[in-house]
């Protein structure tokens, strides 16, 4: 069987282009959706992520705010921060970045957001919304995920979904936008039992759950469509030959900046028997950032009254 690999940069740059188009209107009614991210500490990967955003903001004519703060922060300090944008006008959604340092409480913080500002979809009045089918700002992971599979023509109705793992983030929310589509949905998690025989059930194998290469072939049903929405770090030469072999380039980009990332999914095990298949990077990445910009212009739209 060939299996499609599925382009997320491309996809991304489909859903920005609809929010472009979005955001024209808006200007219109002399409306600019505005972001703000909130980040606490400075890890490197969570600096990358925000650069990306207030990136992307200006590429599509948004207005963003990055607001940058010590990893000495405490809970009431942040909380402050959060109650300035919760009021700002101009800010139409808030994103806090995670993980927060342990001396903050991280559900306090995240309680304390709008929930028509909340643009992660964290906040217990969306949750809700999208358990009950009223989706409205949710998880950007997830809805990435979805706007994906439409694309690609993947059909939901009667289809067996399998997500593997059951985060806030990534596998609860999907699991029920899957099931809003009409899919028969199992979402599995570290006691599941024989879980390559529920993963060999799987038309659409959602694989969420943090561990490098964890589904072999032996966890895949010829046809299956594979999201691999792992993202996991590979620095050493040894098992970067055991996952893509010596051939691969992926040896000599750990060679050069000392890593490469690796899905959920072994990279060489969906090739000849997935229908299609996410690859890391350049899969599931990129649709998050799209789709947060497209959940920025929701809530801006929701909040402000754009028609």
């Amino acid at each position: 069987m060939k299996t499609r690999i599925l382009d997320g940069k491309e996809v991304a740059q489909a859903i920005k282009e609809e929010v472009a188009a979005e955001i024209q209107k808006l200007a219109q009614e002399n409306l600019v959706p505005g972001l703000a991210t909130v980040l606490v500490g400075a890890n490197p990967a969570s600096q990358l992520y925000v650069r990306s955003k207030t990136r992307t903001c200006k590429e599509l004519g948004m207005h963003s705010e990055a607001i940058q703060l010590s990893s000495q922060t405490t809970t009431e300090e942040l909380l402050q921060v959060i109650d300035r944008l919760n009021q700002a006008d101009e800010i139409d959604a808030i994103l806090v970045q995670l993980p927060l340092p342990d001396q903050i409480d991280e559900e306090r913080i995240l309680l304390a957001v709008r929930p028509d500002k909340d643009v992660d979809g964290f906040h217990p009045q969306n949750v809700g919304h999208l358990v009950s089918g009223k989706v409205g700002l949710a998880p950007c992971t997830p809805m990435g995920i979805m706007y994906l599979l439409k694309r690609e023509g993947v059909i939901l109705k009667g289809a067996e979904a399998v997500v593997v793992g059951r985060s806030n983030l990534v596998g609860k929310p999907l699991a029920f936008l899957l099931l809003h589509q009409h899919a028969t949905v199992t979402l599995c998690h570290s006691r599941t039992r024989d879980l390559p025989a529920v993963c060999r059930r799987a038309d659409i194998l959602v694989a969420a759950v943090g561990q490098p290469a964890l589904l072999t072939r032996d966890y895949l049903k010829e046809g299956v469509v594979i999201i691999d929405v792992g993202t996991n770090r590979v620095e050493s030469v040894e098992e970067g030959i055991r996952l893509f072999g010596k051939d691969s380039e992926r040896i000599a980009r750990i060679q050069a900046k000392g890593y490469t990332l690796v899905g959920d999914v072994h990279p060489r095990d969906p090739i000849g028997v997935a229908k299609a298949v996410t690859p890391v990077p350049g899969g599931v990445g990129p649709l998050t950032i799209a789709h947060l910009m497209k959940n920025t212009v929701t809530a801006c739209t929701m909040r402000r009254g754009g028609k």
